[in-house]
């Protein structure tokens, strides 16, 4: 892989990032508000995990296999909808409130970073359809994958921490909204982040 072209790999990374909030950045958001941003390092952690997953099984050349298997396309998708959903009916309807970042186990965090990527299996042909436009077949595969991939991770990563920051510094900026509010905006992130999840039908039908 020529430096040029790792730039241009960098370049494309950056439009596909330069979008509104995705599922992922709403949920970091949404546990920045609640818990801090040292204590939602876990979800990115999360987050990050199952997008190495995802790409470990687009270089094994499972992208087809799962790109052909509708129902269970839909059954990891549902889920991981009606997951987020109930996260945040369950934040929109809580009567507790607090006044600083409410306490969660980093392990919770962790998992709800890991089961929401997880729950976009179109990651893995996403991963499988880019990887390949910026490999050279001529020199060794398996070492430009782990560059593509770390690359990606780090700048995902970057990306989570940077909504997450800034979440945290606006409500720094509006010192009296009470932790039912905090609650209600963050439920409604969470739905948000389902509505999002869902709509991913929607726009593969659109596009055939």
């Amino acid at each position: 892989m020529t430096l040029e072209t790792y730039l241009l790999y960098l370049g494309v990374l950056a439009v596909f990032f330069a979008t509104p909030p995705d599922t992922s950045q709403l949920l970091i958001i949404s546990n920045s508000l609640r818990h801090g941003l040292r204590r939602s390092l876990a979800t990115i952690a999360g987050d990050l995990s199952a997008n190495s997953l995802q790409m470990t099984a687009a270089a094994f050349g499972l992208t087809a296999v799962i790109a052909a298997s509708a129902n269970a396309l839909w059954v990891i998708k549902w889920a991981g909808v009606a997951y987020l959903i109930w996260i945040g009916l369950r934040l929109m309807l809580s009567r507790q409130a607090s006044d600083g970042p409410a306490a969660a186990a980093s392990g919770r965090l962790f998992r709800q970073g890991f089961l929401t990527s997880s729950a976009n299996p179109y990651a893995v042909v996403f991963f499988g359809a880019l990887f390949p436009q910026f490999i050279d077949t001529t020199a060794p595969v398996l070492p430009q994958l782990l560059v593509l991939g770390v690359t990606y991770l780090v700048v995902d990563g970057l990306i989570l921490l940077l909504w997450g920051w800034a979440a945290v510094r606006t409500l720094g900026r509006v010192k009296r909204l009470s932790g039912v509010w905090i609650n209600r905006i963050s439920g409604a992130l969470m739905i948000g982040a389902a509505v999002l999840l869902g709509l991913k039908d929607v726009e593969r039908e659109g596009a055939r």
